[in-house]
């Protein structure tokens, strides 16, 4: 069971994704969009919205801090363990609080409009479960595991196996003794890493790149007819002077 859920299903998780993401690119591309709403509902959606995403760009921020960067090169730094932990625990209960926040109310919102609950499908119902799951169980083990029960070293665990699945050496026995809500949260994270290339989710990999060097838009005037006219169709002609 070690080897299926600490070494197996991470690497099926990436292989999906990857895969996935390619074959949505390829056969579609009309459909790689979040399906806008703001026409039917704007209230909320100009408070959730920004909510959300603010609060999941921290979060992924200290998911990458936390996991990617080994204690050691913190302690080079002169980070001492206490002031990484209260970093860790204060930072990341706002941003998931955030980020959990914005998500209920984008729920709420979709749930309480009529045209937008309509154009909800089950794909998108399954995907809200396993984020917001996710990020919930994250809050979870920050508020709980590192600050009610802990603090709890996940540097020495979690992160070490993490890093091993990229260096294609992935220790399943650093996860053996971890806390259940570390396991699940964790768990969650890969079937949400599964489910992302099917969903809306996948903007997020649709940065408007070409955007920034595209020519600019030149505008001109129709001569001096004033801005807008048009040049008078032909066979209707005015008639400026009487014939003979």
């Amino acid at each position: 069971m070690n080897l299926l859920l600490w070494v197996a299903l991470p690497y099926v998780s990436v292989a999906i994704l990857v895969a996935g993401t390619i074959w949505r690119y390829r056969y579609d591309k009309f459909g790689w969009t979040t399906r806008s709403s703001e026409l039917y509902e704007k209230r909320l959606l100009r408070i959730a919205s920004p909510l959300f995403h603010y609060g999941l760009i921290f979060v992924i921020l200290g998911h990458v801090m936390g996991l990617l960067i080994p204690e050691s090169w913190t302690k080079a730094l002169g980070v001492s363990e206490d002031t990484y932990h209260w970093t860790s625990l204060i930072g990341g209960a706002i941003a998931g609080i955030a980020a959990l926040v914005g998500l209920g109310m984008l729920i709420y919102r979709r749930r309480t409009t009529g045209p937008i609950f309509s154009a909800t499908t089950r794909n998108d119902k399954l995907m809200y479960v396993l984020l917001g799951g996710s990020i919930l169980l994250g809050v979870l083990v920050t508020i709980v595991e590192n600050g009610i029960l802990g603090p709890y070293d996940y540097r020495q665990t979690v992160a070490p196996w993490f890093r091993g699945i990229f260096t294609l050496r992935p220790d399943p026995d650093l996860m053996t003794g971890i806390p259940w809500l570390y396991k699940f949260h964790v768990l969650f994270g890969m079937l949400l890493v599964i489910l992302f290339p099917f969903t809306r989710l996948v903007h997020a990999f649709a940065a408007p790149v070409k955007y920034l060097f595209r020519p600019y838009i030149v505008y001109r005037t129709r001569g001096d007819a004033g801005p807008g006219a048009r040049e008078p169709a032909r066979g209707w002609e005015p008639v400026t002077r009487a014939r003979r």
